[in-house]
């Protein structure tokens, strides 16, 4: 009879964990899922929101998990020592998983965002007001591939991308107008607008930010979706890649984004015109000068002669 028991408890462990290890998300690691009426309901971690783990994860969600997922440092932090947090931050979403405008990264300097989640402005108090997420509309993946000796044809890797990209990240054909590839560098044009956006199309960002990670080997989906990138039959390695983000609207930067080299060289401009316009006034003055030496001379010759 004990033995009996023992043999049911085993089946029902057994069946229990092979219930629970097919409750997980396809499209998304960083999360946690339990079977809910015989469905397998997941929620993204740090945010506790529910996800459709038939489509992308929003970018928005996907960064809240992964600085909450991420490892505490355990060695002390150097004096004045600081770190860029324009790429990953905890972000403030929507119920929709969407970036909210404004981001202040539990701090009380804030900034305002685009669509996908990027810096467009200055950064300022918890004041600074963002009237509208702007859209980002245009995104511009660019890739450097391992030196290799075979070269592919550029309508090879342009099919094997558009077919990789449709695939594993379910973005229609229509939103990859271009793809460029001049050995080692590809160009990866993504467009879309709100207007051409329709319900159950995924977002261009979450796409590039999903492209980003599994270039990085950090993707986020589950180790049993490994990512192959290839054309032809051979691995298309990448070691680089970089993204550019286009949006409806201007970003609103002041001069203190400018670059080191950019704010150099409109100093040389301004200290150029300022120079130019020096010597051209001393110029003129020396000029006058020597008219006006001139003209009193020949004046006093006048009044000489007439005196005589």
């Amino acid at each position: 009879m004990e033995s009996t028991l023992r043999a049911a408890l085993f089946v029902m462990l057994v069946a229990g964990s092979s219930a629970q290890n097919a409750c997980i998300c396809p499209t998304n690691k960083r999360t946690f899922c339990d079977m809910d009426l015989g469905s397998c309901m997941c929620k993204a971690l740090g945010s506790n929101q529910r996800v459709d783990c038939s489509t992308l994860t929003s970018k928005c969600l996907l960064m809240k998990a992964e600085i909450r997922t991420m490892k505490p440092r355990v060695w002390g932090k150097p004096e004045n020592a600081f770190v860029d947090n324009d790429g990953l931050y905890d972000p403030d979403c929507d119920a929709n998983g969407t970036f909210k405008a404004r981001q202040c990264n539990n701090t009380e300097t804030c900034w305002c965002v685009n669509s996908a989640g990027v810096r467009r402005t200055d950064k300022g108090d918890k004041n600074m007001r963002c009237n509208e997420l702007v859209r980002t509309n245009w995104i511009i993946i660019e890739l450097k591939r391992k030196e290799q000796e075979s070269a592919f044809l550029e309508t090879e890797v342009e099919n094997s991308l558009r077919q990789f990209i449709q695939n594993r990240y379910m973005l229609r054909q229509n939103f990859i107008p271009d793809i460029k590839y001049e050995h080692p560098f590809i160009q990866i044009d993504l467009k879309q607008s709100n207007t051409q956006k329709s319900y159950g199309d995924v977002d261009i960002a979450d796409v590039a930010y999903y492209f980003e990670k599994d270039i990085k080997r950090d993707s986020p989906f589950p180790s049993s979706n490994a990512f192959n990138l290839s054309v032809k039959g051979e691995p298309l390695d990448i070691e680089e890649i970089l993204i550019y983000y286009i949006d409806e609207k201007p970003p609103e930067f002041s001069m203190k984004r400018l670059t080191a080299g950019i704010i150099a060289v409109v100093v040389v401009i301004v200290l150029a015109f300022i120079t130019g316009t020096t010597a051209l006034v001393l110029t003129r003055r020396r000029r006058t000068g020597k008219y006006e030496k001139v003209e009193i001379k020949e004046m006093g010759e006048m009044k000489r002669g007439q005196t005589s």
